[in-house]
């Protein structure tokens, strides 16, 4: 099972079973977005889906680092398990309050 695809929805599905909203962004007139976005538990990190053995394009890259220096964590996931490991380790930290505006 390591269609690109395949791996995205099976994260996105997990993702929501713990709690976590999920979304896809479309950047207008840009490209290089992550894949998915989540949010939760006072945390937002990224994540790129790839089919197995596959690597970010160059601007994937370029944009993955943009997030990172701006403090989005951006993980890239070419199998199931490692989507689940990276949306398991935000789930089991402890909460972080957000601020009410």
């Amino acid at each position: 099972m390591g269609q690109e695809s395949v791996i995205e929805n099976e994260a996105v599905l997990f993702g929501e079973k713990l709690g976590f909203v999920v979304r896809k962004v479309v950047y207008a007139g840009r490209r290089g977005a992550p894949d998915r976005w989540f949010f939760g538990r006072g945390y937002t990190f990224c994540i790129e889906f790839k089919k197995r053995g596959g690597k970010p394009e160059p601007i994937q890259v370029k944009e993955i680092g943009r997030l990172n220096d701006a403090g989005i964590p951006v993980y890239v996931a070419d199998t199931i398990e490692r989507a689940w490991e990276i949306i398991r380790f935000y789930a089991d930290q402890p909460a972080r309050m957000t601020p009410k505006v």
